[in-house]
């Protein structure tokens, strides 16, 4: 036989093997059509197709992580803001994903970025710093939702970035810094709240037990003492002056003449 014929039928049976044998990893599966139509999902391992009558497209199974690009966003309290995103998904319904949807990868990433987008409009730029896992949250189940008929779950969404401009920068921090002197004023007030009750409660304390007054004259003296003053003023109660007063009432009232 001559040895071109020869190559000729070597290199057919080749390429009838290499159409008919297929591998597939073990994250990897196969949707298989028989002359046009779907007929079922196949892998791993070795796949055994009719060339021509059959065609098979392989579908990777593995988590997907897929960067969403930047985009400018208005939040409700009309600030402009750019954020941008990245989400973990992975296929798990291979003939949803090839059936359904011409380019689930594209798809998936139009959607996100639409999602994005309305999502965080509906929120305040505090929403979006202070209450970032919450819309990470919200993100994922509206899209989980919305690639559940291309056979997509999504299993996570992390908004990376929220950039803003100088000004809107700078206009935050005069209102961190003005939230801070308040906090400052309002501690000080309740401190010096807190102070008046304790004092009004000692006072109150004092005025009911005599003894408790009394010993509390003599500290004061000798707090006095203690002082390196030439003037000592000594406080004098008012119990002591006042048996001294209505004795001096009584005499002016004997020496005025009588009517």
């Amino acid at each position: 036989m001559d040895l071109a014929v020869i190559g000729i039928i070597v290199g057919f049976i080749v390429v009838v093997l290499y159409n008919t044998i297929k591998i597939l990893q073990e994250y990897e599966r196969g949707v298989v059509f028989f002359l046009g139509r779907y007929q079922k999902v196949k892998g791993p391992g070795l796949i055994l197709l009719f060339p021509g009558i059959q065609k098979m497209v392989k579908v990777d199974l593995r988590v997907v992580v897929m960067d969403v690009p930047t985009q400018d966003v208005i939040s409700r309290d009309n600030v402009s803001v750019r954020v941008n995103a990245v989400i973990y998904f992975r296929i798990v319904d291979p003939e949803k994903a090839i059936i359904r949807v011409a380019n689930v990868f594209e798809a998936t990433s139009q959607l996100s970025q639409t999602t994005l987008r309305s999502v965080l409009g509906q929120h305040e730029l505090d929403d979006m710093l202070a209450e970032r896992d919450k819309l990470n949250e919200d993100i994922q189940n509206i899209l989980d939702q919305r690639t559940d008929n291309w056979g997509i779950k999504v299993a996570n969404v992390e908004i990376k970035h929220v950039d803003l401009d100088e000004s809107m920068i700078r206009a935050i921090a005069q209102q961190a810094e003005a939230e801070r002197a308040r906090r400052a004023k309002v501690i000080n007030a309740e401190g010096e709240l807190q102070a008046a009750q304790k004092l009004a409660d000692a006072a109150r304390t004092l005025a009911s037990e005599q003894q408790a007054l009394q010993l509390r004259y003599l500290q004061t003296l000798k707090e006095i003492s203690s002082e390196k003053t030439n003037t000592i003023v000594f406080p004098m109660p008012i119990e002591f002056v006042e048996p001294i007063m209505n004795v001096a009432k009584a005499l002016g009232d004997k020496t005025k003449p009588v009517a």
